[in-house]
């Protein structure tokens, strides 16, 4: 039975791995996972999640779409947001969906739901803007809210037409998957084996999807007009009009404007012609031109996906049927050991490599040492792997693990810097403990802090982190400050130009925003979410020290009146800490992580040292288009013209909170007929109570 500190721990390491993974995947076109390896991920947190609600992190990987963008393209600001999708695992998971559809929407038993079924292609989003039937903008999905301008990039693709036929909208995003086809993926890569110089050195890219995706983000258009991609259009963005009223009816419109769509979209009365037709999909998987890993079933009527509306990352009347994932054996060569930013150790397999699904594979991640002692691995033994379409794939199956031999231990020393590496009661991680002694921390916490969503400072990038680094120019965050025009042009790599423009974009991060500094420095538990929550709820690095004073005078006092310390004084401790922190959304975990961090006189030093360099910028309240924002809201009583869930999602929406029950916190109630002691109580208090054609109005003002 899994503890709540065991969850804790685990739920605080998934959402770093997941996040990492976004990134690699997303942003950098290179996974280091399968499909399915990266799915059980986002499984397993789930399952965490709804174990234990109140767990639930601000940077938990169920809010979060896609990663952000790289830099060498210019940035575009979607005009909606380009969402993922929800993963559906079995057929009892489809069922389940159309369950919870009909819930939300309170339909009766005489109530249909049809839905739309096609291929889930493994490509990279694309959404096209069209202008009066014109070609105007083609952008990469990217973090969902920004992606990456590649319009002259995707002139190039034949199957993308310029200009639309027929009666079509004056404003129409298209949006769908630019992906290439495994004929033509092979042709490419045997392409760029001939024309290179040395064969040893030539670029192969390791699937289609790698391939479409480095493509499509070339700076140079012609080089992506050489590479043989397609498109293939699954949806739409913002629209000035529809021509139809149903998913099955748009899509059919956008073929008939010269935009390919699939030739397996189709629509069924009920769910079982769904699955039925997923069933079709898998056993013609293996002979399709292009990589699929599943089918995507969408509601087909456009009101009801309308009033279904969105969770965090995705939309509430869509889903995506995964299919199982494909497995080969081969033998696990060695084991080695990465450290990342925070000193964590992860176990990595080296394979002998294999070809599982047309792709070549040679490594894949062993997550922690539990892991490794549940395959009981040894260099050497025979294991079953399996991938979903990216490269690196999942141990399943060890089948050695029964021979006589020895144990594999995992190290107990930081193999970067010999420090000693411990693993802490209830956590499944070793860490190093040499902190900012060890290379491979100093040189990540270096990257971490100047990252696009830290201090993002322009023009020094992991490499030249790395070699200021090696070259004893920069050690600590502060030292970045302290770079001198002078200090590079005596390296003699760059001009002066490049010298003075990367000294004015460090100059140019003297006084970030409180939320950019906090994050950038690296906290355990404190991601972008929690950053901006402390900094919202502070406002000023002052209020925000005087606070962390506070909690760690806090801590010293219940220390000294326990005396001695056990599992329930920590657990103890931790809320009261939690409490003194004060902040939506910052629980125990974060409370303890930042006060370990402070207390921490190395960790004080280095903050000091930057702070002599830069000043946080306050924070200035934002101001929300509804009124009822960052208000508690009640609903009670039978609401006619939506469902609970639904209203819940709208008021969500506005920015207010919902509450079950009647407090005097409460600011608002919304009654419907058959309310009770609730309303009596507001009453009581003084509560503004409206019925449901008040709130219909409060949503149809909002902004």
């Amino acid at each position: 039975m899994t503890t709540e500190a065991d969850a804790a721990a685990e739920l605080e390491r998934l959402a770093a791995e997941i996040a990492r993974h976004n990134r690699l995947y997303h942003t950098d076109d290179e996974p280091e996972i399968s499909d399915a390896d990266y799915d059980a991920l986002v499984r397993r947190n789930a399952a965490l999640e709804a174990e234990f609600p109140h767990l639930i992190r601000a940077d938990s990987p169920s809010r979060a779409v896609g990663a952000a963008p790289a830099g060498h393209l210019a940035k575009v600001a979607h005009a909606r947001a380009m969402l993922s999708l929800d993963n559906a695992f079995a057929d009892d998971d489809v069922i389940e969906f159309v369950v919870r559809v009909r819930r939300f929407l309170a339909l009766g038993a005489e109530d249909r739901v049809s839905l739309t079924a096609e291929p889930k292609i493994d490509g990279l989003s694309c959404s096209l803007r069209y202008e009066k039937g014109a070609l105007v903008l083609a952008a990469t999905r990217g973090d969902g809210s920004t992606g990456e301008d590649v319009t002259a990039n995707v002139r190039t693709i034949a199957d993308i037409p310029q200009r639309l036929s027929g009666d079509v909208p004056d404003v129409f995003e298209v949006r769908g998957e630019v992906y290439m086809a495994k004929a033509d993926f092979t042709a490419l890569n045997a392409r760029l084996l001939a024309e290179a110089d040395d064969p040893e050195k030539a670029r192969q890219f390791a699937n289609p999807r790698n391939a479409a995706a480095g493509s499509l983000r070339q700076k140079d258009p012609s080089v992506t007009a050489s590479r043989p991609l397609r498109f293939l259009a699954h949806g739409w963005g913002e629209v000035s009009a529809l021509p139809s009223d149903t998913q099955y009816g748009v899509m059919r419109a956008i073929a008939g404007w010269g935009l390919p769509v699939s030739d397996l979209l189709i629509h069924g009365e009920v769910v079982e012609a769904a699955l039925a037709h997923y069933r079709r999909i898998e056993q013609m998987r293996a002979d399709l031109p292009f990589d699929i890993d599943g089918v995507v079933y969408k509601v087909d009527r456009l009101d009801w996906q309308q009033r279904l509306g969105f969770v965090a990352k995705a939309p509430r009347w869509a889903i995506a049927h995964k299919f199982p994932a494909e497995r080969a054996q081969t033998t696990l060569n060695a084991i080695d050991i990465q450290v990342g930013r925070t000193g964590k150790l992860t176990p990595v397999a080296r394979l002998e490599a294999v070809t599982v699904g047309g792709v070549v594979v040679t490594n894949a991640t062993l997550h922690n040492a539990d892991e490794i002692g549940r395959l009981n691995a040894w260099p050497g033994d025979r294991v079953v792997v399996q991938r979903a379409g990216d490269v690196i794939p999942q141990i399943v199956e060890n089948l050695s693990r029964d021979e006589a031999r020895g144990t594999w231990l995992f190290p107990q020393a930081c193999p970067e810097c010999g420090s000693a590496a411990e693993r802490e009661p209830g956590e499944v991680d070793y860490r190093c403990t040499g902190g900012l002694i060890c290379p491979a921390q100093r040189v990540e916490r270096l990257r971490h802090f100047v990252s696009r969503h830290a201090l993002d400072i322009e023009g020094l990038g992991l490499t030249q982190i790395v070699q200021f680094f090696n070259d004893g120019l920069i050690a600590s965050p502060a030292d970045i400050f302290k770079l001198s025009e002078e200090q590079l042009l005596a390296r003699k790599k760059k001009g002066d130009v490049w010298a003075a423009n990367l000294i004015a974009a460090i100059d140019a991060r003297r006084a970030p925003p409180l939320d950019r500094f906090l994050f950038a420095l690296g906290i355990r538990h404190v991601g972008e979410v929690t950053a901006r929550d402390l900094a919202r709820r502070y406002r000023s690095w002052a209020d925000f020290r005087a606070l962390i004073d506070r909690a760690i005078e806090r801590r010293g006092e219940l220390v000294q009146a326990v005396g001695e310390t056990d599992e329930k004084f920590l657990a103890r401790e931790a809320k009261e800490l939690a409490a003194v922190v004060e902040t939506p959304g910052v629980g125990p975990e974060v409370a303890l992580a930042l006060i370990d961090f402070f207390a921490e006189p190395h960790n004080i030093e280095a903050v000091d040292d930057l702070l002599g360099q830069l000043s946080p910028a306050d924070v200035i309240h934002e101001t929300r288009a509804s009124e009822v924002s960052g208000k508690t809201v009640v609903f009670t009583g039978t609401l006619e013209s939506m469902s609970r869930d639904e209203a819940k999602a709208q008021a969500e929406s506005l920015g207010a909170k919902v509450s079950g029950s009647v407090s005097s916190k409460t600011d608002l109630i919304v009654a419907g007929p058959g309310a009770g002691s609730k309303l009596k109580k507001a009453a009581e208090l003084g509560i503004s109570v409206i019925d449901e054609a008040g709130w219909a109005r409060i949503v149809a003002e909002a902004q």
